[in-house]
This record gives structure tokens, C-alpha cells and sequence, in this order.
């Protein structure tokens, strides 16, 4: 799975500090996403993707792999 992550909260010009109290996780969840050693839950990614303004699948892309 690619995690976009960080990507988007660069471009955001957001801290991972600033994201992860946006959407009520702690900073080391967000630099875990963004390394690929953590998987978010749904209600994390629907958090993430709304405040990004984006689709959980733009923000998330699955290999099929994961599937």
C-alpha cells in the first residue's frame, strides 16, 4: 500500500503535529502512516481524506497485494 500521507501534508504545509491534533491521533501515529508501519483504521482514513478533501482511495492507493 503507498501512503500519500505525507505527500498531501507537505503540500498542506501542515506538521505532523498540526495533522495528527486535527484528527485526534498522536504525532508518532502520523510518522508511522507516513513510514508505512501502520495501517489506519477506516474511521482514521475517512478522518485523514476529510481533512485533506480528498477520497480515502487518492490518499491510500492498494496494491493488489493488499487486497
Amino acid at each position: 500500500m503507498n501512503v500519500r500521507v505525507k505527500e498531501f501534508r507537505k503540500e498542506f504545509k501542515v506538521t505532523q503535529d498540526d495533522l495528527a491534533k486535527a484528527v485526534g491521533v498522536t504525532r508518532q501515529t502520523i510518522i508511522s502512516l507516513e513510514n508505512g508501519k501502520y495501517n489506519a483504521s477506516l474511521q482514521l482514513a475517512h478522518k485523514l481524506a476529510k481533512y485533506f478533501g480528498v477520497t480515502i482511495e487518492e490518499l491510500f492507493i492498494f496494491d493488489d497485494d493488499d487486497l
